[in-house]
């Protein structure tokens, strides 16, 4: 079977550190979706290390890790990530296999989100400005280069005809970026690309199920900024549910199996878009600072807010979330009282479902109030046994409305710092 493992809210859940953790049972990582606008951060023998495009498994000797059909790869970035963790992990290069369906990322492709973004005006939504949504742009519209591509010996004349396409699109714009120069850098992380592991990932999958190895399928982004069921247009360009494992490794929804969802204790946001329970006030500012809430990928302060239920219950039902992962718990230690949105409420009427639109101003989220845990820090926990009650009372009422166990606590960034939940303590 496949196991699965998302984020539930608008990213930055802390999926790194889950997967590290998690990888220690499995066989096979594989990235599904997403590209270089993902960061997952893990700390490996003291040293902060952020992957963006490299499965979050990687520092496990016996894992194998895979960058699936799915994902949108920048070759440069890719190159330079690769550098970065063979000097902490010098076998890594023989455990990482890319699929030959995988898309590029060109610098054109940069060039258009740059210019588009910045063409918006006061309606940006938020872009980390990768190229993303032109790679993925390129992929439905049938135009994209992959990674088989470059093996092709006429690689060079489709490079010229999608480039050229792109410069057409880029005259409309009156602010483009220097793109052409940043093209001798892309060519040249080509020749690293093709040295790489190049496999069909989907028939190397099919093989180490059928040889009872065990995959998990690592998720990018968060559920909220799903292309279809999240705030659109303020959303990713991929499918982050467990929808898009199917998609993004050509796995049969048959094989897969458990489903871990990611949530924050609170809420944060990166970039525009609807956030019902965003504090713009000092709790929201005092939030962002004891949570270190800044974009591993863009360094951005991140919006931050109380727990949204409704969110939450959404993204559970979506993709069939069989274990919850709680993180940054230990940041609410000195938070008294704390707050869930339970529901939203307009125009007098309260409802517990995610709206069509939910960018509407007459929207106000409905709160459940908790008396915190400040007499006991989650921060010192070595085991469940030692959980404030505080703490328990607000994970068996979170557990009670979205109809999901917790299976684990994070109550800090080490490796170790992660509890395992078992009834009847939550």
């Amino acid at each position: 079977m496949v196991d699965v493992l998302i984020g539930l809210q608008w990213g930055d859940e802390g999926k790194g550190k889950i997967v590290d953790f998690l990888a220690a049972n499995y066989d096979i990582i594989a990235r599904f979706q997403g590209g270089p606008n993902a960061g997952h951060t893990l700390y490996v023998k003291g040293e902060k290390v952020v992957l963006h495009t490299i499965p979050s498994g990687v520092f496990h000797p016996h894992c194998l890790n895979l960058i699936g059909n799915g994902v949108v790869i920048d070759p440069v970035i890719l190159q330079k990530e690769i550098a970065k963790v063979s000097a902490l992990q010098p076998d890594m290069l023989s455990r990482l296999f890319v699929s030959h369906r995988a898309h590029l990322i060109l610098p054109t492709h940069r060039a258009l989100d740059a210019a588009s973004e910045a063409a918006k005006g006061k309606a940006k939504i938020g872009s980390t400005l990768k190229g993303i949504g032109p790679a993925y742009m390129d992929k439905t519209g049938r135009n994209g280069l992959r990674v088989g591509d470059v093996l092709r010996p006429d690689f060079t004349q489709r490079y010229a005809s999608i480039k050229g396409k792109h410069v057409q699109m880029l005259q409309q714009y009156d602010e483009v970026p220097d793109w052409e120069a940043w093209e001798h850098e892309f060519m040249q992380s080509l020749t690293a690309l093709k040295s790489l592991n190049i496999v069909n990932a989907e028939y190397w999958l099919d093989r180490a199920l059928s040889e009872g190895k065990q995959i998990l399928a690592e998720g990018a982004q968060g559920s909220m900024l799903d292309i279809d069921f999240g705030t659109y247009p303020f959303v990713t360009s991929s499918n982050t549910i467990t929808a898009g494992v199917c998609a993004g490794l050509g796995i049969a929804p048959s094989r897969i199996g458990e489903v871990f969802g990611i949530t924050k204790a609170y809420c944060t946001r990166v970039g525009g878009g609807p956030f019902p329970t965003e504090l713009e006030d000092e709790t929201g500012e005092a939030l962002r600072q004891a949570g270190g809430e800044f974009g591993a990928t863009t360094g951005r302060p991140r919006r931050c807010g109380w727990m949204d239920l409704v969110a939450l219950r959404y993204a559970v039902m979506l993709s069939g979330v069989t274990k919850l992962i709680m993180t940054k718990t230990d940041v609410l230690d000195s938070f008294s009282p704390l707050k869930v949105a339970v529901a939203y409420e307009r125009q007098g009427q309260q409802s517990r479902e995610m709206p069509y639109e939910l960018n509407d101003a007459e929207l106000a989220p409905v709160y459940h109030e908790f008396r915190g845990w400040t007499e006991t820090p989650v921060s010192k926990c070595q085991d469940a046994t030692q959980l404030p009650k505080g703490f328990i009372e607000f994970a068996r009422y979170i557990e009670q409305y979205l109809g999901a166990e917790i299976a684990y606590v994070s109550n800090g960034t080490a490796r170790e710092q992660l509890l395992g939940l078992k009834k009847p303590e939550i």
